[in-house]
């Protein structure tokens, strides 16, 4: 919606977003490596530690929340300085900006919750969950927008608007459900602010790699955002609309990673090590023809899917460009994933993990972002299909340590 409105305000939006991926990504990455310990002591049917685990994982969520809400409140301009400098840009981004981020400890409750309920095998409630959030956020995207049903049209700060207001009613809704119907789950004050020295380090072990492995990846895509942002500021809403675009296609990737953590995760905890290495490989093979399915879907989407966005021809003829770079690295990117965020860290090899991924973004994605924009001045879909080596080297990292049979690691065993 916010494409219809022209590219300065998808750009605008597209950088301010970079600070909620970062965000985003210390939420996955504490969540995730929660969720290692969730999955394997459900596994093992100790639900007494899954609460301790849940509450140590919401205190350190909404610590982060409040301090990325604090940044954007007083420093909106001079982040989105970072990326572009284009007046217009600053402007618009910074109001979207310091309004959403009254978002940020909403999602970080959703995010906690919805995690949990997954690694408990009760993925339905954050789906029904997420599903009326979005449709919610639909509509109110709709009405602020645009200017509906007697309101004002408020452009990018009635998305931000809506955005607040969806995560409230989601943030409500999820608590509610783990409150009332998974009390495994629902840890009360004690166990969410007085924390068990012993215990929080266990976790904190395994999760510190975890949340490392999401914030390198998160700040790779942000330092990306900068060598886009360097060539200019369609480059800027190019690389927003592709990965948009790519974005409908890729839960299929994240939706199969979560369950193959899962699953494996609680294989191990129970003990039943082969059946976990077994789902492993039956997951590598199912990924790679994810990948072949989402790549194939992107490819022949896109250039309806662009046509809904009020941008220049130029920038949709790049985001199709973009496009097509995605999707034949689809195969290799839905494996790696799937790899990195399921299958090594279900196994409790998140420190693994945490090398390959860091490694590969910022000893090669990383370069040759900032090669291709500014020593070899190539578009924006040149610099996008260099830092695709990224993947191929990922794939062959990700294989050898799966093939090695090192990275299956029973936590939970001694607790």
């Amino acid at each position: 919606m916010i494409g219809m409105v022209g590219e300065t305000q998808i750009a605008a939006v597209g950088i301010a977003n970079q600070v909620f991926m970062l965000f985003s990504m210390f939420l996955f990455g504490i969540c995730s490596g929660s969720g290692i310990f969730i999955s394997q002591f459900w596994g093992k049917k100790d639900t007494e530690n899954i609460k301790h685990v849940v509450g140590i994982e919401i205190f350190s969520a909404l610590v982060v929340s409040a301090l990325f809400t604090l940044a954007a409140l007083l420093f909106s301009v001079n982040i989105m300085g970072i990326f572009n400098k284009d007046a217009e840009v600053l402007l618009y981004g910074s109001k979207y900006l310091k309004l959403v981020s009254i978002s940020y400890a909403f999602t970080a409750v959703t995010f906690c919750f919805s995690f949990a309920l997954r690694c408990t095998e009760k993925a339905v409630y954050p789906m029904i969950v997420s599903a009326v959030a979005l449709l919610g956020n639909t509509f109110l995207n709709y009405v602020f927008i645009f200017g509906h049903f007697g309101f004002e049209a408020m452009g990018v700060e009635g998305a931000a608007l809506a955005t607040v207001i969806a995560r409230f009613i989601e943030a409500v809704l999820i608590a509610a459900i783990v409150y009332r119907k998974n009390k495994i789950l629902a840890p009360n004050l004690k166990d969410i602010f007085i924390i068990n020295g012993a215990f929080f380090k266990k976790v904190y072990k395994t999760t510190v790699p975890v949340l490392l492995n999401e914030v390198c990846w998160g700040l790779a895509f942000v330092i990306y955002s900068v060598a886009y942002g360097r060539i200019g500021k369609e480059a800027i809403a190019s690389i927003q609309i592709s990965s948009t675009v790519q974005n409908l296609f890729m839960i299929f990737c994240f939706g199969m990673a979560n369950a193959s953590g899962v699953m494996i995760g609680k294989r191990i905890g129970a003990g039943n090590e082969e059946e976990g290495r077994d789902y492993a490989h039956r997951f590598a093979v199912l990924s790679v023809f994810t990948g072949i399915f989402i790549g194939f879907m992107v490819l022949i989407s896109g250039p309806l899917i662009l046509g809904f966005f009020n941008v220049s021809q130029g920038v949709l003829r790049d985001s199709y460009a973009v496009l097509k770079i995605y999707s034949l690295a689809m195969p290799l990117k839905v494996f790696n994933i799937v790899s990195i965020v399921g299958k090594l860290r279900g196994g409790g090899d998140a420190k693994q993990a945490f090398i390959i991924e860091a490694s590969t973004m910022w000893l090669i994605g990383v370069p040759m972002a900032f090669t291709g924009a500014l020593l070899f001045r190539l578009p924006i879909y040149g610099v996008v299909a260099l830092t695709t080596l990224e993947e191929a080297v990922k794939f062959m990292l990700c294989m050898y340590r799966l093939v090695s049979g090192k990275w299956i690691n029973n936590l939970v065993k001694n607790f």
